[in-house]
């Protein structure tokens, strides 16, 4: 009994150290986990930030050409009202300015100016500007010299520019004047101004004429952004650090980096750019990791207290099992007598729990299988629709075809349900002699709808020459498909899950099965009754206990191992089949004939 006791020693060892290594692990994922969320979200956020820019680039370019384009007709429509056309040749223009400004409602421009021939306002919707002369302005000279419609960007003195449009009237060969329409492209401006991003537009010169920065008007791009170089050591250490994203930023912004997007604009040459800042990522991405880094520290707290609590348990269980420990001496006589009884009840439950199995895996299957027959079916239907037309088109030959086609579809079907219904047979009492590869491709072919479902990656190692070995054909077929299922189950956490299938032959015939998952923990229980890493509803523990006993009855064994790469590597071995036994098993059918 003392003895028991001390075999407890290395077992709270080696567990003690388990868990380190699981903590130390699961810290460096952690650390993982946060790096690559890092740049993944800061990626993404990214390119969602940057197309939201351009989205809005590209509404405040067309809500400007729209402008633009909307004063565009207006002089050309003013130059041929006839009350204007009057009063320039009456010089009565008492009720010119009253025009006008019936107009500027409807069109919504800043200002409309009519001008006689001698550059006088005559009549302007700013009365404040009625009798001012314009003869020097460029869009009365241009105007009187043009035949249409005249556009003209002037720089103010208090600082920004105007935009007019200025056509000349006309009346029998005669200039009469000029009708001048000033643009508002200012409320651009200041509806620019309530965003975080900066906004230019420039000319065909390169020179800013609209900018949410007051400053940068007049000039070029690259003398604006040099005006918001930063100044303090603050501002330097800020610009050191902007680069936020993956790739640098496109420029600078008061020593911020930030992303530089241009659309042109189809009119003059014009050009539209807009500065926005990565301060929306950093916020977003910072928010994740937080939450992320939270989640990892209160899991770790929570691993740390269990451990502690652990260690204070451990005392008290030590002495609870010295007492124990008496109890199952006494309780381990009574086990062995009921044992050999149960012995002899498993042998009788043992087939039954092996068609189970079988039958619970062909469940597993039936969804996948149910949509391979969904495909034909939907297929034959649309070609019984196409003969169906056919035939009343008086074409039989076409229909004939579309028959061939439902007939092979048929037999699609027909190949499903017969690989279900030899999988769902129990197997035979007599042995004889299997074609492992050909086993191997009918396990394969059962699985191929979950196979395909899951997307893995299957590489499989078969030698040209056959290898047999003495058995039931249909056991073996379980034990492969369980095999499979272990496999594919072990990859469901992988990026790219992979399965490797070699079958060898030498003083056995090996069928090896290895994945890419976690690999396994506890090999010693692995073919134990009811041992299982599934989740709860996914395996009740009984497929490889099951697997080990059939290989077992055909004289083989089926061990399990952890891959030197990573992953679960199971090996089937079983006794080759050789010439004796070829001649053995033919006695045992003659004479059974």
């Amino acid at each position: 009994m003392s003895g028991a006791v001390r075999n407890k020693e290395p077992r709270t060892s080696t567990t003690s150290w388990r868990v380190r290594i699981a903590l130390v692990v699961l810290t460096i994922a952690a650390v993982v986990t946060v790096f690559f969320t890092n740049r993944l979200l800061t990626d993404r956020f990214t390119e969602t930030t940057r197309n939201r820019a351009e989205l809005r680039l590209a509404l405040y370019s067309g809500n400007l050409l729209s402008e633009l384009r909307q004063n565009q007709i207006v002089p050309q429509l003013l130059a041929r009202d006839p009350t204007l056309i009057g009063a320039l040749n009456s010089q009565d223009y008492q009720q010119s300015t009253q025009r006008l400004i019936s107009f500027v409602e409807e069109i919504g421009a800043a200002n409309l100016i009519l001008l006689d021939s001698d550059g006088r306002a005559v009549a302007a919707t700013d009365r404040n500007r009625l009798g001012s002369n314009h003869r020097t302005e460029p869009y009365f000279i241009d105007a009187l010299r043009a035949n249409n419609t005249i556009f003209t960007v002037a720089e103010r003195e208090a600082g920004g520019f105007t935009f007019t449009y200025s056509r000349r009237v006309t009346a029998g060969g005669d200039v009469l004047g000029v009708i001048a329409v000033e643009v508002d492209l200012q409320k651009f401006e200041r509806a620019w101004a309530g965003i975080s991003a900066a906004v230019l537009v420039t000319d065909s010169a390169g020179q800013i004429i609209l900018a949410t920065e007051p400053r940068w008007r007049g000039r070029t791009e690259e003398v604006a952004l040099a005006r918001q170089t930063p100044q303090s050591a603050i501002e330097r250490a800020i610009r050191a650090t902007a680069d936020w994203t993956a790739l640098p930023p496109d420029a600078y912004l008061q020593g911020e980096g930030v992303m530089r997007l241009e659309a042109r604009i189809p009119f003059r040459g014009w050009r539209m750019t807009s500065f926005t800042t990565y301060e929306s990522v950093r916020e977003r991405v910072n928010g994740v990791l937080a939450l992320e880094i939270m989640g990892f520290a209160i899991f770790l707290a929570l691993a740390f207290y269990a451990m502690s609590r652990r260690s204070a348990l451990r005392v008290a269980l030590f002495a609870r099992e010295s007492a124990e420990l008496r109890h199952l001496n006494i309780q381990l006589q009574r086990e062995i007598a009921e044992r050999k009884r149960v012995q002899e009840d498993l042998a009788q439950a043992e087939q039954t729990l092996e068609q189970s199995s079988k039958l619970a895996a062909l469940g597993e299957m039936s969804a996948a299988v149910s949509h391979e027959l969904n495909q034909p079916l939907a297929a034959m239907k649309t070609y019984l629709a196409g003969a169906r037309l056919l035939l009343r088109r008086n074409r039989p030959d076409e229909a004939l075809v579309s028959f061939g086609r439902i007939d092979d579809l048929i037999e699609r079907m027909g190949a499903i349900t017969r690989q279900l219904k030899s999988y769902a047979r129990k197997g035979q009492d007599a042995l004889s002699p299997v074609n492992m590869g050909d086993a191997l491709a009918s396990s394969l072919s059962m699985m191929e709808p979950q196979l395909r479902q899951r997307q893995v990656l299957i590489n499989r190692v078969v030698p040209p020459e056959p290898i047999e070995v003495l058995g039931d054909r249909m056991r073996i077929e379980q034990v492969m498909v369980n095999l499979l299922r272990n496999a594919i189950d072990a990859t469901k956490s992988e990026r790219e899950p992979q399965v490797d299938i070699i079958l060898s032959a030498g003083e056995t015939a090996t069928l090896t099965v290895r994945d890419n998952g976690p690999g396994i923990e506890d090999l010693d229980s692995l073919f134990e009754p009811f041992y299982t890493t599934k989740q709860p509803g996914d395996g009740v523990g009984l497929g490889l206990a099951i697997s080990s006993g059939i290989v077992n009855d055909l004289g083989g064994r089926l061990v399990a191992r952890n891959g030197q790469m990573g992953g679960a590597v199971f090996e089937m071995q079983l006794p080759v089949l050789g010439d004796e036994d070829t001649e053995g098993d033919n006695n045992k059918i003659s004479a059974a004939q």
